[in-house]
């Protein structure tokens, strides 16, 4: 299932949180190389997890996590403009419109169904909160499972060559990916609204519906 949290929320769910985290370190760290922060207990966290995120996690069935992703409005800090802007052409994003995805993950042994919703899940906070893009970093492999999913971004910057490569994209919200996505994921539509009214006691709504209401 889908869950979203902020970072606040976690502890409500120790399980969940110490996997993702541990999931995280054995992607970026171990399988990637990337220099990252690994603590005592084996998790690797930055310093915008401490900025009360929104996640989008995907939660097996024995409470374990299989997937999340990183969410946080470009109107304060993140980690593109503080480290990435070199791939921006030394542009930073701030606009309420536009929020950073990072940190997607998959644990070890999840296929494309997971990857599927989690991009969904970003889909269905894009509707709920008028987004209109992500802007996030990527390595190459990661690029192959946007395109393979059908949730592509347009590369707006790159660094490195092959597999170690890092590049700058940006999503733009697509109602028609919804139901790609959905069928990716093997999610009905009413099940993935019911996840998202959980967590947030309303249904996701059209991004233009929104701006009207506002």
């Amino acid at each position: 299932m889908l869950r979203y949290l902020y970072g606040a929320e976690l502890e409500q769910f120790p399980q969940l949180r110490d996997t993702m985290f541990r999931d995280r370190a054995d992607q970026f760290h171990r399988r990637l190389g990337w220099d990252v922060n690994i603590d005592a207990r084996g998790w690797e966290v930055d310093e915008y997890d401490a900025l009360n995120p929104l996640y989008v996690i995907w939660q097996g069935p024995d409470g374990r996590h299989g997937g999340s992703a990183r969410f946080l409005p470009t109107t304060g800090q993140t980690m593109v403009n503080d480290h990435f802007t070199h791939l921006s052409a030394g542009v930073a994003f701030c606009s309420p419109f536009i929020w950073e995805c990072t940190r997607f993950c998959l644990a070890p042994g999840a296929g494309g169904r997971v990857a599927a919703a989690l991009m969904l899940g970003g889909g269905e906070i894009m509707r709920a909160h008028g987004i209109d893009h992500f802007v996030g970093v990527f390595d190459a492999p990661m690029l192959r499972v946007y395109r393979v999913t059908g949730a592509a971004p347009d590369v707006l910057g790159q660094s490195g060559t092959g597999r170690s490569a890092i590049g700058l994209g940006l999503w733009t919200y697509d109602p028609h990916a919804r139901a790609r996505l959905l069928h990716r994921a093997g999610v009905s539509s009413d099940l993935s609204d019911h996840w998202f009214q959980r967590a947030f006691g309303h249904q996701a709504a059209p991004p233009q519906a929104l701006r009207k209401a506002g």
